[in-house]
């Protein structure tokens, strides 16, 4: 622009005519660069498009719902990355209190939340969803399973969680009130690894949450516990402490929490708050 200003002034006295026409075009380039200017994207455009990550460590039970959960909540933050860690909830919290980096804690029990917040790595836990125990059989149940009372039959192979799981308090529980004993051939470390070992015939009958049975019903058959006998369990889910996506965290909180993440849930099988 600074050349074209000088041929304007060199050509003013030699060729009036083209005064005009050479200030018309550096009125045009001065013009352009203003729409350029004024056609920049915002800085707070630019700021939202920034990638944000978040670490969900949640209850086995909840791969399926959770994975959705994700997906939504992905679709309506553009940028952002939803990661799970699916474990027993007891071996989560443990993970948690031991420097795990996470973001969000969903726990298939109050007890195990309870542990978190009271190390000071979680705060103000909220419900969102509570389960009830099922029994899974494999599609073809060959024990001829019909109820609770079989499963005490020293003739028919029992899985159950382990003792410290979420599931296998559930399980204990039931069993319990039922006045029954039974000795298990094998414990699985999650509700999933219960749920695998009656889907691939390995055991005739597993105690799982009745929305594992829902989950998997291509490979299981399900058959109702007596609600008088059967325990009921309740998720709680917090931000971590030290997250380092803290305002992410909380927004996927409240995805969990609010109608649309309600409506996932309820598809899935499991009840309302307590």
């Amino acid at each position: 622009m600074i050349r074209t200003a000088r041929k304007a002034r060199v050509s003013r006295f030699a060729v009036p005519l083209l005064l005009v026409p050479a200030l018309a075009l550096v009125a045009a380039g001065c013009g352009s660069d203003d729409d350029e200017t004024t056609a920049a994207p915002p800085a707070a455009t630019t700021a939202a498009a920034e990638p944000h990550t978040i670490t969900v460590f949640a209850a086995a039970s909840l791969t399926e719902t959770f994975t959705e959960l994700g997906r939504q909540f992905e679709a309506g933050h553009p940028g952002t990355t939803v990661e799970f860690s699916f474990a027993a909830s007891s071996a989560l919290a443990q993970q948690i209190n031991s420097g795990a980096p996470a973001d969000v804690f969903a726990s298939a029990s109050t007890k195990n939340m309870t542990e978190v917040v009271d190390a000071g790595n979680a705060a103000d836990p909220k419900t969102f969803a509570t389960n009830s125990l099922e029994i899974a059989v494999p599609k073809d149940n060959p024990a001829r399973i019909d109820d609770l009372a079989d499963l005490a039959s020293p003739d028919v192979k029992v899985a159950l969680c382990e003792a410290q799981v979420p599931c296998g308090v559930a399980a204990t529980t039931v069993l319990e009130k039922a006045g029954l004993r039974v000795t298990p051939v094998t414990f699985g470390q999650d509700v999933k690894a219960v749920l695998t070992t009656v889907g691939l015939g390995e055991v005739d009958a597993g105690l799982v949450y009745q929305t594992d049975v829902a989950s998997a019903e291509d490979r299981v058959t399900g058959i109702e516990i007596p609600a008088d006998v059967n325990a009921r369990t309740s998720y709680p889910v917090a931000t971590v402490s030290e997250s380092q996506e803290a305002e992410t965290a909380k927004e996927f909180v409240e995805f969990v929490l609010s109608d649309e993440g309600a409506a996932v849930l309820t598809e899935a099988g499991f009840g309302p708050p307590a």
